[in-house]
């Protein structure tokens, strides 16, 4: 892309609302993020006072301790957590790709075992290509991120099972 052209279209984002634009043309991508997303709005409502003192607040019943077993199973967040799983994370704001190009083949599969310093991914990162490597062995249990999403920092890619 020319440097001229992405300043015109700097200098069009400046005085508009517009946050973030992607734009794709051929090979070329560009994604822009723009100052900082605008602030939710909160609506204050005044509520009147109660014209007597309010009456006292009923205690909460009480809850029978559940069991662990039935804890772990309630939600899959659990489960995770409770099993021996780890997960890699995203050490870049970028673009996730599972293969070097679109042609090749994804670098892992799910149910592949890899070694400490394989190569899983790569993260893209201001046009650079940021190889993203295991740091211990493991068996790919999920992929977490589709192929070309964006990722933040410390977003988690892949989930392992160590061998």
């Amino acid at each position: 892309m020319d440097v001229e052209k992405l300043k015109e279209i700097l200098a069009a984002l400046r005085g508009s609302d517009v946050t973030r634009l992607d734009w794709t043309n051929g090979q070329e991508r560009l994604t822009l993020r723009v100052g900082h997303p605008p602030a939710p709005v909160t609506t204050l409502h005044a509520v009147p006072a109660p014209a007597a003192a309010p009456a006292p607040l009923p205690t909460p019943p009480q809850v029978a301790p559940v069991a662990a077993s039935n804890a772990a199973a309630a939600s899959p967040a659990a489960a995770a957590a409770s099993d021996k799983s780890f997960t890699v994370n995203s050490p870049f704001v970028g673009t996730f790709y599972r293969a070097a190009s679109p042609d090749n083949p994804p670098l892992v599969d799910v149910g592949q075992v890899v070694k400490k310093g394989q190569v899983l991914c790569i993260v893209e990162a201001m046009k650079l290509m940021n190889e993203i490597e295991a740091e211990q062995p493991g068996r790919l249990l999920e992929v977490m991120i589709q192929n070309g999403s964006p990722v933040e920092y410390g977003e988690p890619l892949f989930r392992f099972e160590p061998v």
